[in-house]
């Protein structure tokens, strides 16, 4: 399921397949940070603007809230997804994602910094970590800071396969 959101064949039915499938059953718009967005540092390149990781047609199919420092006009892509740049603030990200999703979930697509900033705040209602073991370099740390009761979160599924652990978290 995960490999036809990008557009890419193969892939098999396995125990991760409903997983994948709930976790993105109900979505009705994501919010992300700037470093899951890509592109660089900094203010964008008016000349050449940064227009995501996944090409002309982007997975989501849903508004998208990318927390950045840096205003940028919204970036409308195939598929009915739109990249909304919020500069004022996660609160800000989330009540907007919140609007656009009508009724629906608000997905935290990362990167880790953002996630974390959510965690720390106590606005994460529920969390799916998909721990794949790839060492990628040092990385973030995703519950850097957080202490050790992660927010009122406690662990409800464990699905694990031979590359892939899949581990759920909600709320009390």
């Amino acid at each position: 399921m995960f490999r036809a959101l990008l557009g890419m064949e193969g892939g098999e039915v396995n125990e991760s397949t409903p997983v994948v499938e709930e976790s993105l059953a109900s979505i009705g718009a994501t919010v992300m940070g700037r470093n899951m967005f890509g592109g660089h540092p900094g203010p964008w390149d008016a000349q050449n603007p940064w227009k995501g990781w996944w090409g002309v047609n982007p997975p989501f199919h849903h508004p998208v809230f990318v927390l950045t420092h840096h205003a940028r006009e919204p970036l409308e892509l195939e598929g009915g997804t739109t990249f909304t740049f919020v500069t004022d603030g996660l609160h800000a990200a989330l009540e907007r994602a919140r609007q656009a999703a009508g009724g629906k979930d608000v997905s935290l697509a990362g990167g880790a910094n953002a996630a974390r900033q959510y965690l720390a705040a106590g606005l994460v209602d529920e969390m799916e970590i998909n721990l794949v073991p790839t060492l990628l370099g040092s990385g973030e740390r995703l519950f850097e800071g957080i202490g050790d009761d992660l927010k009122g979160l406690d662990l409800v599924r464990t699905v694990a396969r031979p590359k892939v652990t899949h581990l759920k978290y909600a709320k009390r």
